[in-house]
């Protein structure tokens, strides 16, 4: 056909969805340059012909270009435009490049720009970090581990993971704030510095104060093995009155009672002490019936008196035979004739020393191989009663003719009935100590005293407790004679019983094995 004025299309771009990615993307940049390059398709020579307007193809929109006239007289013209549109999408898939790698926060204006970018070139565009929302309330929505409200403005603390309001980080000891900048931790509880040390140092129980530290900065302190009194180690040296009975230090806050012969007695063991001879009797009489009880009855009748602290030395003095525990001896069962004065009538409370004793002489006669048996006064009902046990042993064995025995021996045998009779006191619903071998009508005999003894008693918890450190004191002893003697009585027993153990003694002096 002969030309005519209409410039030929090259390749018109329609928008729309195509399976090719790359299709879709120079599509986008044909409609963006298209603004650019609107003109570009009128530019043809002087004899180029008419211009005409876009064009609309059925319901479909059709961006579309005049191409460059295919002009045998401009060819450079189209290959000009050619580059033009090259270097327009390379530049545009440069600046493409710069935005992926710079990953920049966009601003408000940037992000209205994307977005008309995007309607433009219809391509999705890279996704975008959101910045994190911040919300007012976040920081300060804590919650507070005292009060457990929440704590929404104002000063804070955080401890141990938690927060606090000021008011409420509160030493668990006192109650009060914690507002030094120190302070100790106890597991998750916190504590004021000195509320803490009031807490854990340990403090003296007769001064009151904390126990100092030694030279090398250690807590050194003495502490009783029974009743784990614990004190500071100057006043086993600076005369604190000691308790003869219990041996518990006196507190600064507590006076112990004197009784005139540089003992001292605390108030616990002065609530159930004897005082003079006749107050002793009926004691007396109740361990010769557990010893009848055990088929170890005593026919003869011994004399017992309860003495001063002179006048039990001055009666040691003048007995011949028998071991005696010193430095300190509170019993004596005598063989020898003597004259002794015994306390007559209790001594009453003033201040703090008794006052108003009245003694008597009385001699004693020997009409057997027991004169009589010696027990120092002031001492509690338990321990008196340890001591008449003890001494009682010693007067059946020279009753039965257990002669010169070893002291090992014999104080040990005697300390075994004084820890049994002990045994049968504080726990009178249970066995009384070592296997006994003893008939069965003994044993129900023994069983019926300790019932009576149990209800006649009604012994408080303290003085339960008093008689669980006189049995502690006899097992613990550290002197050969008394501790070894019998720790080695007290096995024997325990193997063969009382009565085989006795009657080996007898024979051969010792315990059986």
């Amino acid at each position: 056909m002969p030309p005519s004025g209409v410039n030929h299309l090259s390749q018109p771009c329609i928008s729309g969805d195509s399976s090719s990615s790359y299709a879709d993307k120079k599509s986008g940049w044909m409609k963006w340059l298209s603004k650019i390059f609107r003109s570009g398709g009128n530019r043809g020579g002087s004899g180029g012909g008419s211009r005409h307007p876009h064009q609309h193809l059925g319901d479909q929109e059709n961006v579309v270009w005049r191409a460059p006239a295919r002009s045998s007289e401009d060819p450079s013209k189209a290959h000009k435009e050619k580059e033009e549109l090259d270097r327009a999408i390379a530049l545009s898939l440069a600046e493409d490049l710069k935005r992926r790698n710079r990953h920049r926060w966009r601003t408000e204006n940037d992000e209205a720009i994307a977005r008309e970018m995007q309607d433009k070139m219809n391509l999705s565009p890279y996704p975008s970090v959101a910045p994190p929302q911040f919300h007012p309330g976040d920081i300060s929505r804590r919650y507070c581990g005292g009060c457990k409200r929440a704590i929404s403005y104002g000063n804070y603390l955080g401890c141990m993971g938690t927060y606090f309001h000021p008011g409420c980080f509160c030493c668990r000891s006192c109650g009060y704030p914690i507002t030094e900048h120190e302070f100790s931790l106890s597991g998750k509880d916190p504590y004021h510095k000195s509320c803490f040390k009031e807490l854990t140092h340990p403090k003296c129980e007769v001064c009151h104060q904390f126990i100092p530290t030694n030279r090398a900065g250690l807590i050194e302190y003495r502490c009783h093995p029974f009743w784990s009194q614990k004190y500071c180690p100057s006043h086993e040296h600076d005369n604190t009155a000691r308790c003869c009975s219990c041996e518990r230090l006196e507190s600064w806050n507590a006076r112990y009672i004197s009784l005139g012969d540089g003992r001292s007695l605390c108030l616990e063991c002065m609530e159930s002490a004897i005082m003079d001879t006749g107050d002793c009797q009926p004691l007396y009489h109740s361990i010769r019936d557990y010893y009848e009880g055990m088929n170890m009855r005593i026919d003869q009748q011994i004399p017992m008196l309860l003495v001063e602290r002179q006048a039990l030395n001055e009666a040691i003095v003048g007995e011949k035979h028998g071991f005696h525990h010193m430095p300190e001896t509170r019993g004596l069962c005598l063989s020898e004739e003597q004259t002794v004065t015994s306390i007559l009538k209790r001594p009453r409370i003033g201040g703090h020393r008794l006052i108003g004793m009245r003694t008597q002489l009385q001699k004693l006669t020997r009409r057997c191989e027991v004169t009589a048996i010696l027990v120092l006064y002031g001492l509690p009902r338990l321990l008196t009663g340890a001591i008449l046990a003890h001494e009682l042993m010693h007067g059946w064995l020279r009753l039965k003719g257990y002669r010169n025995l070893n002291p090992e021996v014999e104080e040990g045998i005697c300390q075994v009935l004084s820890y049994m009779w002990l045994e049968s006191e504080v726990m009178p619903g249970s066995k009384s100590g070592p296997s006994t071998s003893t008939a069965s009508s003994s044993s129900s005999s023994s069983s019926s005293y300790y019932s009576s003894s149990s209800k006649k008693g009604g012994k408080s918890s303290a003085e339960n407790k008093l008689g669980e450190f006189f049995m502690h004191q006899i097992a613990n002893d550290a002197s050969t004679a008394y501790g070894e003697g019998f720790r080695a009585a007290n096995a024997a027993v325990n193997k063969y019983g009382l009565r085989r153990t006795l009657d080996h003694i007898s024979m051969t002096g010792s315990f059986p094995v």
